[in-house]
């Protein structure tokens, strides 16, 4: 029998292909048309981002947290949370989480010390690369991050927000993506990059990019389908 998953999610695109991977997924380990069972609570994501623009992360926690409770309340045996922006307000509230809690950028770390990658190019909302998220993660582990400049923060914020959380997926974007990803190869020697926000996956990978991919979605649902089902 396996383990109940549940999803504190953000935004619709990022959870919904979470979501997916993990039932798409199930299947190759419990069998035909088979996967764990998953509830999912989210708020607004109008409200997630009233918090988020006024730099309130005590508040932002408190919506996770809620989600949280809720979903132990479902039934839920972990927790996981397919939006690595809003994983830095996650200290604010550790000691009251309910469940168990999967930490995305250990995931995405752990794949990476896996596949032998050293040096990383971190992208995400301008809030997710400024933050502290990733690189205490990675560097427990041996590895170095690397970052977009100011202005690619800022551009690739806008298009993330105005576009991917809308699902709108355009050429202009994608080509865009794709220029950063090089020239952090080419300028920061990154052997991957890290697509870290949820709705990059859904314009970048690995046929697409200068660089190999870490996918934080599907990385955190497989992490997620794994622990589910562990004997």
């Amino acid at each position: 029998m396996s383990l109940h998953i549940g999803m504190v999610a953000c935004s619709a695109e990022g959870a919904a292909l979470c979501y997916k991977t993990i039932c798409l997924e199930g299947p190759q380990v419990l069998g035909p048309h088979a996967h764990p069972e998953v509830s999912i609570h989210t708020h607004s994501l109008g409200e997630y981002m009233q918090r988020i623009y006024r730099g309130d992360w005590p508040a932002v926690a408190q919506l996770m947290l809620s989600s949280a409770n809720k979903l132990k309340s479902s039934g839920a045996d972990f927790l996981i949370c397919p939006d690595n922006t809003i994983h830095q307000a996650l200290p604010f509230i550790d000691a009251q989480l309910p469940l168990p809690w999967l930490h995305i950028a250990d995931v995405v770390a752990a794949a990476a010390v896996e596949r032998g990658f050293k040096r990383l190019a971190l992208t995400g909302t301008r809030w997710l690369v400024d933050s502290a998220v990733y690189p205490p993660k990675l560097k427990s582990r041996g590895l170095d991050v690397a970052r977009p400049n100011s202005a690619e923060r800022e551009e690739i914020n806008r298009l993330i927000m105005a576009e991917l959380v809308c699902g709108v997926f355009s050429a202009e974007t994608v080509a865009y993506f794709q220029q950063v990803i090089a020239r952090l190869e080419h300028d920061e020697h990154c052997d991957a990059v890290i697509l870290g926000c949820t709705e990059i996956p859904l314009i970048i990978n690995d046929a697409n990019s200068a660089l190999p991919t870490l996918d934080s979605t599907r990385l955190l649902a497989r992490a997620a389908l794994r622990r589910a089902t562990a004997s």
